[in-house]
């Protein structure tokens, strides 16, 4: 028989109002106190459970803030959260909201639509002083939080849900210099935007490892696109003409259909190694022709089922994180891509 309220009181040595109170994520009760109630809860099997996170006790409202625009992996990820938070029975209601851009002033604009009922808000943000200011007044306000994609360690956010970026990065150059071979020559780089910490750590890594294993390979040119096809197309063009023999390309963020733009219309003698991010319609179509090489895909359904599970279990938990864990990357090449 499913635990009671009385039957918690009785097991902490508390009132049932402040259980109550705390199960209710209701003010009114002490830290220690949401501690001993939210501990007692978990024991009885009060809290319902999903892949062994403690689930609120009745139905959350959450909001999702992400740089959509024309990212087709952004969008996908919208639409993924959508989908799995209509699907379950604790997800009262569910907003996406599409920032006019990546910087803190964006954000901080779209904070204004915030609903009063929220209780949780996962966000796609840049590693910025203002944009920390801004995560920290949300969760003073009461609020979980949890960052995606990208993460922001400053910020008092819950859970960071995605990959480890310098190991995507690392993963790279490790493919890049393998495909590459015994071959010496230089290579380049479009960067989407270092303001992402996840951006930054991917080209870090990148780099990382051509230093350590791959000597004979050299990064000549390393543009920021701020993930505009336009600006990627215009570094990659120049990029190749700059290096009639360039041995490879990293897109280490949304500015692939720039690149590969590119590769069509100059069409090098022999075709750079193309090694880019996130399995979408458009990569999925380069992989096929033959134009890129490798995607390494974070897995926009899974980081979406794992970005609502972890802000339900961060509205549950007494305790400000929750147990890191990383998204796996998938590497996708024209044999292995998955059916959509």
């Amino acid at each position: 028989m499913k635990a009671t309220v009385a039957d918690i009181a009785r097991s902490c040595g508390l009132s049932t109002a402040t259980v109550d109170r705390v199960l209710n994520n209701r003010p009114g009760a002490s830290a220690a106190n949401r501690q001993r109630v939210m501990e007692a809860a978990k024991q009885l099997g009060y809290l319902p459970t999903l892949d062994q996170v403690v689930l609120p006790s009745k139905p959350a409202h959450l909001e999702f803030f992400l740089p959509i625009g024309s990212n087709a992996f952004m969008a996908d990820l919208a639409h993924h959260i959508e989908d799995y938070a209509q699907r379950l029975p604790l997800v009262a209601s569910c907003r996406i909201h599409n920032l006019a851009g990546i910087s803190p002033g964006a954000l901080q604009g779209a904070m204004e639509n915030l609903s009063l009922k929220a209780n949780g808000v996962g966000v796609i943000a840049v590693d910025h002083p203002r944009t920390r200011n801004i995560l920290r007044e949300l969760v003073d306000a009461g609020l979980r939080l949890v960052t995606l994609i990208s993460d922001v360690p400053a910020a008092p956010r819950s859970a960071y849900v995605g990959i480890d970026n310098r190991v995507a990065g690392r993963t790279a150059a490790l493919l890049m210099g393998r495909f590459v071979g015994d071959r010496t020559g230089h290579l380049a780089m479009v960067v989407g935007s270092r303001s992402y910490r996840g951006h930054e750590e991917r080209e870090m890594g990148f780099r990382s490892v051509l230093g350590e294993e791959f000597p004979n390979l050299t990064v000549s040119s390393a543009a920021e696109s701020n993930d505009d096809p336009d600006a990627s197309y215009n570094a990659t063009i120049k990029a190749l003409h700059n290096e009639p023999e360039l041995l490879g390309i990293y897109c280490a963020g949304a500015g692939r259909s720039g690149v590969a733009k590119a590769l069509l219309e100059v069409r090098p003698r022999r075709k750079p190694v193309f090694i880019c991010h996130d399995l979408t319609k458009e990569t999925r179509r380069y992989l096929v022709d033959d134009l890129a090489d490798v995607v390494i895909d974070q897995n926009a359904r899974l980081i979406a089922e794992q970005s609502v599970i972890r802000l339900l279990g961060s509205i549950a938990s007494s305790a400000p994180y929750l147990t890191k864990k990383f998204i796996e990357p998938r590497l996708i090449f024209k044999e292995n891509v998955p059916v959509q």
